[in-house]
């Protein structure tokens, strides 16, 4: 009874670590996320930049998985490059070291001591009205827990399987019995090691069970380091589980992440003991003793013996303990170097061949035929120019290309509209429901970049471009709204199993053809630098609202001599309030086109 209780604190141990750890990460992340996404927008223009914020970004949020998700999602909105994002995500594996040293430091230090205290410290902040200290709570609650969950799992752990443990001749017998076949053991592990970052979807929960067994003497340091490299492997599945549902651009960023992993652990298995003897060199060299020397099981025992020897003094008992707990540093600290070591210098030597990891993934990931990658921003990177006449002219094209990709997603709502499969319409609504989310999300790179370049000195003429710029990208972000509402309407229909017959499609569809022509020349009206005159918008307008009326008109007499059943035509009146609502944004656009003149005077 007493062994599976001590197994079931084990794994509640795991829970609270990977909750604790979850709840850090979390807490973090509301209290300065929109700071920590505006950093990494910003910081990509150039490779040490991408591999800094990479680093600083992981390192605070505590998470490598953190990170990348968080990249693989800005380049599925389109606001970092594929090659950008591969330098962001060489930082993050040099961050997520920093977890390895803490976990270390747990081992070596009772942190929990301190834990508990916080978690009462962090409740209070927790319980308070104010976000910013709920989200402050909330980071030291789960730092808290996470250190609570490893003492829990260490100690109970070492009751199974340490060296005064239930269990511990067997597990010496089961780990002897997988250590002694070289390479073939080393192999072994580091497949372990991949499959249970795998399993419990986080790096830091194997980098600590491969700790506790190295501490407990079940496993060496080469099949320690085996089970990191192996961790390294692992944990990309995450960013790649992340990326399923993305675009191509997102799934090629999380590929890029397996191939830079895979590719440092096949170097370091080739030169492998020559990695390890350095490993040990470093740690002699900072006053530690040899990782690979150490016998832990030998100095578990010793310590044992001298606590239990007749007539034993003070100082023997210490004399061992502190042997002990050299030899158990020694471990500990080399495995973190190991980690640091081993990201630090793969991203030293792979950041050089970005360009072709970048034509690897996009050979590995091909782009679906008729489907163009749309969500990627195309003229505006890095920061505003030094020539803020420049940034504005970046700005210009960006806004063209937003509403391009607006232009793309009127496509999507016109499939949706005429598809009865329910099936194929639920494909549908998730492009319209992501299309809203991509124009929120342009709307407010391109805000924040017109933000930035209104912080230098303008012209009159530049101030007015500014003005009318910002009025086009919340028009065009209100076009994502409405395709959104489409689907939303649309979706209602289905479920009250109502059908567009023949003659609601043709209606539709012929309103939608004077829509699509308002696309047409609204875009056409944004390219021409020197409009004036919009009188091709207003004509549009006119035909749109002139259509609207007639098919009001005639609905009324269809709904009285039951052409179709109400509620259907409710969802069609729905439907068509919103075509005609995005004429009216796309009116709105080509007078703020012209509206930018209209300042000057």
């Amino acid at each position: 009874m007493e062994t599976i209780l001590n197994v079931l604190s084990v794994l509640g141990g795991l829970a609270m670590f990977l909750y604790g750890m979850a709840l850090m990460s979390d807490g973090l992340q509301k209290s300065a996320g929109d700071r920590l996404r505006a950093f990494m927008a910003k910081m990509t223009s150039n490779a040490p930049k991408r591999i800094f914020t990479g680093t600083v970004v992981t390192a605070l949020v505590q998470s490598s998985s953190a990170t990348t998700i968080m990249v693989v999602s800005f380049v599925n909105a389109g606001l970092l490059t594929l090659g950008n994002a591969i330098g962001v995500i060489m930082g993050a594996n040099i961050g997520t070291t920093l977890t390895a040293w803490v976990t270390s430091l747990g081992f070596s230090v009772n942190i929990a001591l301190f834990a508990v205290p916080m978690m009462a410290f962090g409740f209070v902040m927790y319980s308070s009205k104010k976000s910013v200290l709920k989200n402050v709570g909330q980071f030291l609650m789960g730092f808290a827990i996470m250190y609570v969950g490893l003492t829990f799992m260490k100690d109970c752990a070492n009751a199974i399987i340490g060296p005064e443990g239930q269990y511990a001749e067997q597990m010496k017998a089961f780990f002897g019995s997988i250590n002694g076949f070289g390479w073939g053991s080393i192999l072994l592990f580091l497949v372990a090691g991949a499959v249970l970052t795998i399993v419990l979807q986080a790096s830091s929960a194997t980098m600590a069970i491969t700790m506790l067994l190295a501490a407990s003497g079940l496993i060496g340091f080469e099949l320690a380091v085996a089970m990191v490299l192996g961790e390294n492997i692992g944990t990309t599945i995450t960013a790649n589980i992340a990326a399923a549902v993305a675009n191509t651009s997102a799934k090629r960023a999380a590929r890029a992440h397996t191939i830079f992993n895979i590719v440092g652990v096949i170097w370091v298995l080739l030169v492998f003991s020559p990695i390890v003897a350095l490993i040990c060199k470093i740690m002699t060299a900072i006053g530690f003793a040899d990782p690979m020397t150490v016998d832990m099981a030998g100095l578990n025992n010793a310590l044992i013996a001298a606590k239990a020897a007749e007539g034993a003094t003070p100082e023997s008992i210490a004399a061992a303990e502190s042997a002990f707990l050299d030899a158990k540093n020694a471990m500990l600290y080399g495995i973190a170097m190991l980690h640091t070591l081993f990201n630090v210098t793969n991203t030293l030597v792979l950041i050089w061949f970005t360009p072709l990891i970048e034509k690897a993934v996009c050979w590995l990931v091909k782009e679906p035929k008729g489907e163009t990658e749309v969500f990627r921003l195309k003229y505006i990177s890095g920061g505003p120019l030094s020539t803020a006449e420049l940034s504005l002219k970046e700005a210009q094209l960006e806004v063209i290309h937003f509403a391009e990709i607006c232009k793309n997603g009127f496509g999507y709502i016109k499939d949706a509209v005429n598809e009865n499969n329910s099936e194929a319409f639920d494909k549908l609504n998730d492009k319209l429901i992501k299309y809203e989310e991509i124009t929120d999300r342009i709307e407010y790179e391109i805000a924040t970049y017109l933000n930035d370049v209104s912080k230098n000195e303008l012209s009159e003429e530049s101030m007015n471009l500014t003005k009318a710029m910002y009025k086009i990208i919340g028009e065009l972000e209100s076009l994502g709204d409405s395709g959104e509402a489409i689907g939303r309407i649309l979706k209602r229909k289905n479920a009250h199993n109502k059908v567009f017959d023949k003659s609601i499609l043709d209606r539709l569809n012929k309103m939608m053809e004077l829509v699509d022509k308002g696309y047409d020349v609204m875009i056409e009206n944004l390219k021409n630098e020197n409009l004036r005159d919009i009188s091709n918008a207003q004509n549009c307008e006119y035909n749109i609202n002139e259509c609207r009326n007639h098919l009001r008109e005639e609905h009324i007499v269809n709904i009285e001599s039951n052409s179709y059943n109400y509620l259907t035509g409710v969802y069609y009146m729905d439907v068509l309030a919103e075509l005609e609502k995005i004429g009216d944004f796309l009116i709105n656009i080509s007078q703020a086109v012209v509206g930018k003149y209209e300042y000057e005077n």
